[in-house]
């Protein structure tokens, strides 16, 4: 029988604070999950409880991660880290795992005795763990709940998404776990899960917000920059890229087609600019806006970073468009402007719908100047401003000529790359 929380809090004191009141206090912290299962771990060996290797693991909201999850090892804490897609959903590590299972059947709890060669066999995981000198494995489900009861309309209702964390802990104690020691686990175990919960629900906040508002945008608004009209000016590099011919495509072609060939290009934008620190503000049909935003006085830098990201996303294109060419699929070509000025950032909309983005001039003559590329034959076009501000990079810019820009009353000097 499981110990009542007040008797587990007087065989667990260390340091004048109970296992569950720390557990609590790092739930209520947000402690980063590592830091609440490595002092789980610990503490439960100080208090008696042989924990050799532990696991945690957790479904996300990201719609490009399905799941992430870590082992902690006595040696050496949380030393080992997964990150599963969606479409890994079938991968063997996956469908191997005794938790796969135990999430289809709503089984919550399962102990396995790792002596058992019949429990052992054709479980990769429990296979190795018989071979590192494990004698039990101790394996536990706590659903989050429903995320929605309900999408749509009656007759087109989507599938309901349902958030889970799953934990093991193996022991190399000869003949396993004691009773008292599984009564332990039993009592602070659903406290591990409520504070593992604060710190997933933190970061998988984040990681949904940040995939369709931009990583900085998501850390703000949970930061609390969410009033309207809540701005602040800052100087940046602007990044345009937009689909050129796009409407013709859409036209021509069927949906799944228009909506692979949209996603397949995108993805080649999104790609080098984030790896050269920029950030994806927005899409806009069939293109982005993108910012590097000018940290202390290294224009000179954050010139360079988008200078490399918008060749780098030229290059990744052609090569996308050579393969898909040669598999019969369509091709569409990228245009790219870039721009540098003061922009304002922040939160800008109505009362009960918001947009994070940039506001201002330069944001307008950033996309005018992309609206050239067509007309002047060029996939990248870079504003005088842009240019002045190279530095070493301007030798491989030349001038265009003066052009004039919809909106803009003097003409503008264009450049591109040499």
């Amino acid at each position: 029988m499981a110990l009542a929380p007040e008797q587990f809090y007087r065989t667990t004191t260390m340091n004048d604070a109970t296992l569950i009141h720390w557990l609590a206090e790092g739930g209520l912290r947000n402690l980063p999950l590592e830091r609440i299962v490595d002092g789980y771990a610990r503490r439960l060996n100080a208090a008696g409880v042989p924990v050799a290797r532990a696991f945690v693991g957790t479904s996300t909201l990201h719609p490009m991660i399905r799941a992430r999850s870590m082992i902690w090892e006595r040696s050496t804490g949380p030393a080992t880290r997964f990150e599963f897609h969606h479409f890994e959903i079938d991968a063997p590590q996956l469908r191997q795992s005794p938790f796969m299972p135990m999430l289809s059947d709503r089984v919550f709890a399962r102990r396995v005795d790792l002596a058992d060669p019949s429990a052992v066999a054709g479980v990769p995981v429990f296979e190795e763990l018989h071979a590192a000198g494990m004698t039990e494995w101790l394996g536990r489900v706590f659903p989050f709940g429903e995320l929605t009861p309900r999408i749509g309309d009656a007759e087109h209702v989507q599938h309901v998404g349902e958030l889970w964390f799953v934990c093991s802990f193996a022991t190399d104690r000869p003949g396993g776990f004691t009773a008292d020691q599984i009564a332990a686990l039993d009592a602070s175990l659903p406290v591990f899960a409520v504070a593992a919960k604060a710190s997933t629900m933190l970061s998988t906040s984040h990681g949904l917000l940040a995939a369709y508002l931009g990583d900085d945008p998501a850390a703000r608004v949970l930061a609390g920059s969410v009033r309207r009209g809540e701005v602040q000016s800052v100087e940046a590099v602007l990044f345009f890229a937009d689909l050129q011919g796009f409407t013709a495509l859409a036209d021509a072609l069927p949906g799944a087609a228009l909506i692979d060939l949209l996603d397949s290009h995108l993805g080649s934008m999104v790609q080098p600019v984030v790896a050269h620190g920029g950030e994806v503000l927005k899409f806009m049909g069939d293109g982005l806006l993108a910012t590097f935003a000018v940290v202390g006085a290294d224009r000179e830098g954050v010139c360079a970073d988008a200078l490399r990201a918008a060749g780098d996303v030229l290059e990744r294109v052609e090569r996308q468009n050579a393969a898909r060419a040669a598999a019969g699929k369509p091709t569409a070509i990228v245009d790219i402007s870039l721009h540098i000025g003061r922009v304002l950032y922040g939160n800008v909309g109505g009362e009960a719908r918001l947009d994070f983005t940039v506001i201002g001039p330069a944001v307008n003559e950033a996309a005018r100047i992309e609206a050239l590329c067509g007309p002047l034959d060029r996939r990248l076009l870079v504003s005088q401003a842009f240019a002045a501000a190279c530095g070493a990079d301007r030798k491989r810019l030349v001038s265009l000529g003066h052009h004039r820009l919809r909106g803009v009353r003097e003409p503008a000097e264009l450049f591109t790359l040499a």
